[in-house]
């Protein structure tokens, strides 16, 4: 049986939700409303499902679809031990978190499921659903820094205030968001889990993108381990030390034209590639994914 996780979500979320529920669901049975009607603030009452709409704040896009087999067959067999968290609109109901667990539910058959109902304004609907995003266990550090990111943009919140939302110091919140200036190729290493958070923290400290992606080239050559970064990076400090342009190449392409590639992928929010002759001939290819996706590029190029 796969069981979820329950995290911990800092003291800011028990003030959005107002109160702070009975979580002793998750030692014994629940009691639980027989209809939504009856249902009043912490208690667990029984929604229709077909009555529930998506989070329209819902950050997180992609479900492991094993996953949510797994937990379907579980919540067949257990029925669903945490209930979802909903809001009251007009007649139906939004989900403010358990996403997972209402597609789950669907997929197993049941056309009811257990729901604590809050109260919400869309900001706090927009928080809780980031704070919950923020503590999936399998998030990357360019997941929670962009989430990060959107709550100080979308909810006017100061770091030390998002601090409090997700039980993180200033700091730490600090280094997530300086992730977001690194050069975009570095940036995908660390999405696709091929750089840890630890390499990375050694990578900020460096000022220059050049630097960056020297150091960056050197840990996918020869496998640095992060004390071997840090090493790395400390000598450059202190000595200066930089490699000339043309020494090292990533993708067949100097340190300069990988500065100009990257800050052409991220204008364009795709990979662009350039190929560079030695006598200063080249190309820029600029790849899309669908008509819209050229539409979108042609659009940015004013065409």
């Amino acid at each position: 049986m796969t069981k979820e996780r329950k995290f911990g979500l800092g003291k800011g979320l028990g003030a959005l939700l107002n109160d702070t529920p009975d979580t002793s669901y998750q030692r014994q049975q629940p009691i639980v409303s027989e209809s939504a009607n009856s249902g009043s603030l912490g208690s667990i009452s029984k929604i229709k499902i077909n009555q529930i709409q998506v989070n329209p704040f819902q950050p997180r896009f992609e479900f492991d679809e094993e996953a949510l087999k797994e937990l379907s067959e579980s919540i067949k067999l257990q029925g669903l031990i945490q209930p979802i968290t909903v809001r009251k609109v007009g007649d139906a109901y939004q989900l403010i978190s358990g996403e997972r667990r209402l597609r789950a539910t669907k997929m197993a058959g049941i056309d009811e499921i257990p729901a604590y109902i809050r109260t919400a304004n869309d900001q706090q609907m927009l928080e809780m659903a980031l704070i919950e995003n923020i503590q999936r266990e399998n998030l990357n550090a360019i997941e929670v820094a962009l989430s990060f990111q959107r709550m100080i943009d979308e909810c006017s919140l100061k770091q030390e205030e998002l601090g409090d939302r997700v039980s993180k110091n200033r700091s730490t919140i600090t280094n997530y968001l300086r992730l977001l200036k690194l050069p975009p190729v570095i940036q995908a290493a660390i999405r696709d889990n091929h750089l840890s958070m630890g390499h990375a923290r050694a990578l900020i400290s460096v000022e220059d993108s050049s630097s960056q992606l020297f150091i960056f080239q050197e840990i996918i050559d020869k496998d640095l381990s992060v004390r071997k970064v840090e090493e790395l990076v400390r000598n450059i400090k202190q000595n200066g030390a930089k490699k000339p342009e043309s020494a090292k190449k990533v993708d067949g392409v100097s340190f300069q034209y990988q500065k100009i590639q990257d800050d052409l992928s991220s204008k364009f929010a795709t990979k662009i590639k350039m190929k560079v002759q030695p006598n200063g001939k080249g190309s820029i290819e600029i790849p899309f994914l669908s008509d819209d996706d050229l539409s979108r590029i042609l659009e940015l190029l004013d065409w």
